[in-house]
């Protein structure tokens, strides 16, 4: 499914001072890169996607005006006849007459940002990526803990809003109840974020819901966190063999992006928030290079070689 941004929503999250007001800005943006029409201004068009949002910056402002003006006119009309979006003019460069009639000629809006053009660059593609990016919604709850942002999933009823209730009354952050959605940012990244007619909200068996933001402050709720971790509440199965050392990493995979996953067995007087916060700091850990499962190991085969080169000099062959 392709996404797709109001220019209208660039306008206002970017600053943009609009040049040419009396165009209609109802116009998709569905690309999340931008382009600086560098070859464009020497005529070549070639692999040319005119459907990216165009920057003119210092270089390609003081190049078109080295430019003689009917050169530069008639370069600039073959970009503006290829239907692009819009073009803006970074560090308050504002364009002349002539650039301007042609802009309205072609119903291509014009806009005028006082940043630096890569500063410019960098916070449009970043913001573009966020918005355009792929993304589901599943079922769960997500809280920021210890800034590790761990995804609770499990069968309903089975405690994740308990936990995450636990959770919030030992100082970590509620981002998401019930319904998360999630974004795949990069390759490497997904954020995941609240619905806005439940954000803030948490349904609780027997009470119904309770307002986390105004019962806790609004130091216990977050807009949006990366997915570091996630935690799959289940039954306990007498029948089923749980990993106890943690040798081996499982992982789950969401948006095509693999996230380290660990299953809990839920039965009663585990509690189940201690065993969150403390998945979140080991996992930190093993961020940081330090596994705990991998240093018993070495500790352990470290003893057995002791044991056999004693055994070894005291029964000599």
């Amino acid at each position: 499914m392709n996404y797709k941004v109001k220019l209208t929503e660039i306008v206002e999250k970017m600053n943009l001072i609009n040049l040419t007001p009396e165009m209609s800005l109802d116009i998709d943006i569905s690309q999340a890169d931008v382009n600086r029409p560098a070859l464009q201004l020497v005529g070549f068009f070639d692999y040319f996607d005119p459907q990216r949002v165009q920057i003119v910056g210092k270089v390609e402002y003081t190049y078109l005006e080295k430019m003689p003006q009917k050169c530069r006119l008639n370069i600039l009309k073959k970009l503006f006849e290829s239907q692009i979006p819009c073009l803006v003019f970074c560090r308050g460069l504002e364009p002349d007459e002539g650039i301007l009639g042609l802009a309205y000629k072609n119903n291509v809006p014009l806009f005028l940002s006082h940043k630096s053009t890569s500063s410019f660059m960098a916070e449009i593609i970043r913001w573009l990526k966020v918005q355009l990016a792929p993304r589901i919604s599943i079922h769960g709850v997500l809280v920021d803990v210890y800034g590790e942002g761990v995804l609770i999933m499990g069968e309903s009823g089975i405690g994740k809003s308990e936990a995450a209730l636990e959770l919030i009354k030992r100082g970590h952050r509620l981002v998401a109840d019930d319904v998360v959605e999630i974004k795949k940012v990069s390759e490497e990244t997904l954020l995941g974020s609240s619905p806005d007619i439940i954000r803030h909200f948490i349904e609780l068996r027997g009470i119904g819901i309770i307002d986390v933001k105004t019962l806790f402050g609004v130091e216990s709720v977050k807009e949006k966190q990366n997915i570091d971790l996630v935690i799959k509440l289940e039954e306990w199965d007498p029948e089923k063999e749980y990993d106890r050392l943690g040798m081996n990493e499982e992982f789950i995979e969401i948006l095509e992006n693999k996230v380290t996953c660990h299953s809990i067995p839920i039965r009663p007087g585990r509690n189940l928030a201690i065993i969150v916060e403390s998945a979140a700091i080991n996992y930190r850990q093993k961020q940081m290079g330090y596994n705990a499962a991998v240093e018993l190991n070495n500790r352990v085969m470290g003893n057995l070689k002791k044991r056999t080169e004693e055994r070894e000099k005291s029964n000599p062959s």
